[in-house]
């Protein structure tokens, strides 16, 4: 039954990868302010993919050796269907034993620095 599973979280990824490129193309300017200190191992040699597929999902950044994911959340994440949608994902993802972080906008736009350090907590699991 585990089998199942499994191939069923590759397929749904073989699909989203496809999206996932896309999207990469397209991305927020947030999430590219962000992806330019992410992106050559800057932050203490970590490597993060972004809009990395996990199963049906696609994660904004993942640090694939730390198992951490980031999200970059707009102003439509304080609505309710979207929180409804977060909180699903969140715990899909948490049963693949991913950690999650999230960031807002604005906190990307004014506070680069505390977002950056508050990243480099979670990777040396300090949070």
């Amino acid at each position: 039954m585990k089998k199942l599973a499994i191939r069923n979280i590759r397929k749904d990824e073989e699909r989203s990868g496809k999206f996932a490129k896309e999207l990469r193309k397209n991305m927020p300017k947030a999430e590219h302010r962000l992806w330019y200190f992410l992106r050559n191992k800057q932050l203490d040699g970590y490597r993060f993919r972004r809009q990395h597929p996990v199963g049906k999902y696609i994660t904004d950044f993942a640090c694939v050796r730390a198992k951490l994911i980031i999200e970059v959340d707009g102003a439509t994440h304080g609505e309710v269907p979207e929180i409804q949608y977060d909180a699903a994902r969140t715990e899909f993802l948490k049963s693949q034993g991913w950690r999650i972080a999230r960031y807002g906008n604005e906190e990307i736009y004014k506070n680069i620095e505390d977002v950056l350090d508050d990243i480099y907590v979670h990777l040396k699991g300090l949070k």
